[in-house]
């Protein structure tokens, strides 16, 4: 599993992966829990482990989860209401179930406790049912690709002086059981470009420079992220 990976992606495909029985319950909590630490979901009633809390909405009629990776500006995944959108986009990411008629919107926030205990907490809220604009899988790969090129284009005429090979090793895609090939190689690619991204800096070049690798990457990051979130709906489209 990439470390970097959202918490709510990961728990957006091996829940899809459980609910389309390629995987049982127990192994797809498991694998959110190897990622992120101990899972617990905020309830009136106090805090539930996420899989009892899982288990609850299958029962009654969760049927998918959909995941949203938006950043002030592109709310990508995401239907309202306000304070669902205002909350996954401080976040930086959520998960939706899917109920039917009904959608629950989960936040994850890192969970610590004195010096050893780290974990996540979930507060759900409220999520509207209408199905977000997103782009199918084919249509997240041809942009990923596309977005790819004009980026090392542009990169290529601001390189800046010579500081020494960074290598960005190879990615994990992510995925769980039961994902289509191309869903893999799409996620596989975005995982990838999403820790180049994280390895780019300004150092050496000019203030125009930095403006046109700036909007190449801003680019980059968006196709990367619609290529991620396509990814990880490909399971539910096979059903």
């Amino acid at each position: 599993m990439h470390p970097d990976s959202p918490i709510s992606a990961t728990l957006v495909c091996w829940g899809n992966a459980w609910l389309t029985g390629q995987v049982g319950l127990d192994e797809a909590a498991d694998r959110v829990e190897r990622q992120g630490g101990p899972q617990l979901v905020a309830a009136e009633t106090g805090d539930t482990p996420l899989r009892g809390f899982l288990a609850e909405l299958r029962v009654g009629g969760m049927t998918s989860l959909r995941l949203a990776l938006p950043i002030a500006g592109d709310p990508l995944g995401l239907t309202g209401p306000p304070p669902f959108n205002s909350a996954a986009i401080e976040a930086g990411q959520a998960a939706i179930a899917v109920l039917g008629d009904r959608c629950l919107g989960m936040i994850p926030v890192k969970d610590r406790r004195g010096s050893s205990y780290a974990g996540v907490r979930w507060s759900v809220l409220e999520a509207r049912c209408t199905a977000p604009d997103l782009p199918s899988l084919a249509e997240a790969e041809h942009d990923l690709t596309r977005a790819m090129r004009a980026a090392t284009d542009a990169l290529l005429g601001v390189a800046g002086p010579a500081q020494g090979h960074r290598r960005v090793p190879a990615m994990d895609d992510g995925l769980a059981p039961g994902y289509p090939a191309r869903a893999h190689r799409v996620a596989a690619l975005a995982a990838r470009l999403d820790a180049a991204l994280r390895v780019a800096d300004d150092r050496g070049i000019t203030s125009g420079q930095i403006a046109v690798r700036a909007q190449a990457l801003r680019d980059l990051d968006r196709a990367v992220r619609r290529a991620r979130v396509a990814a990880h709906h490909a399971i539910t489209e096979l059903v």
